[in-house]
């Protein structure tokens, strides 16, 4: 069997997390949610109380971090010294502190080589802001999800209410989206960028079914 990856990549709430998850179910391959990586080491870098900005303190966190990634009934969880995290990553502080530690040339080394690894094990499809520019350049598939700001703000809304979560109104996630886009694209280690040979999809008008056949129709192709 054909070892294959599927690279999906775009800013901040496009929907590549939920695109991806739906290509790992209807194609039968793994997804690997690189962002709840970076969530993670920005989660470790608050727990520690460590500026997720200073290097020097943040490059001392990477070498005694203990994280492995695991996954249960196709679910990923993360792992830090032993404690599952997964569930406290989702937060705005946490969301923030991922984009800040991100930018750090040695969290993004040692996160990117873990990912290299894990998707040379079994085909995956793999979601980010580099994953086809920086990742996995030679991936077979590439895509790039793009949204206005203001559409992707609309959704981050809607999600975090139907979780039941009304902490932050529409105003605050768009300025946080915009900041992210900011932080995002113009850090100097592997930015948000769109690849030559990677699709474009813009999910602002179509519904994640729509964009998700649209991504299926180019991989059969």
């Amino acid at each position: 069997m054909d070892i294959y990856q599927i690279a999906i990549d775009g800013p901040s709430g496009s929907g590549k997390s939920t695109l991806a998850k739906g290509v790992s179910k209807r194609l039968g391959i793994m997804y690997l949610d690189t962002g709840a990586m970076y969530r993670t080491c920005g989660l470790y870098a608050i727990k520690k109380g460590v500026d997720p900005k200073d290097e020097a303190k943040v490059k001392e966190l990477m070498d005694q971090m203990d994280l492995k990634i695991e996954f249960k009934d196709g679910e990923q969880h993360m792992i830090i010294d032993g404690e599952d995290v997964t569930g406290q990553i989702r937060t705005p502080e946490v969301s923030r502190a991922a984009s800040n530690i991100s930018t750090l040339p040695v969290v993004r080394s040692k996160m990117v080589d873990m990912q290299r690894k894990i998707a040379k094990e079994q085909s995956f499809v793999l979601d980010g802001r580099d994953i086809g520019s920086n990742v996995l350049p030679d991936a077979k598939y590439k895509f790039f999800l793009t949204a206005s700001a203001e559409i992707r703000a609309e959704r981050r809304v809607k999600e975090l209410n139907e979780r039941g979560d009304f902490s932050q109104n529409y105003e605050e996630v768009l300025k946080d989206i915009k900041w992210r886009d900011e932080q995002d694209s113009t850090r100097s280690n592997a930015p948000l960028v769109k690849v030559a040979d990677a699709i474009e999809i813009d999910t602002s008008k179509i519904t994640i079914e729509e964009t998700l056949e649209a991504l299926l129709a180019q991989v059969k192709e």
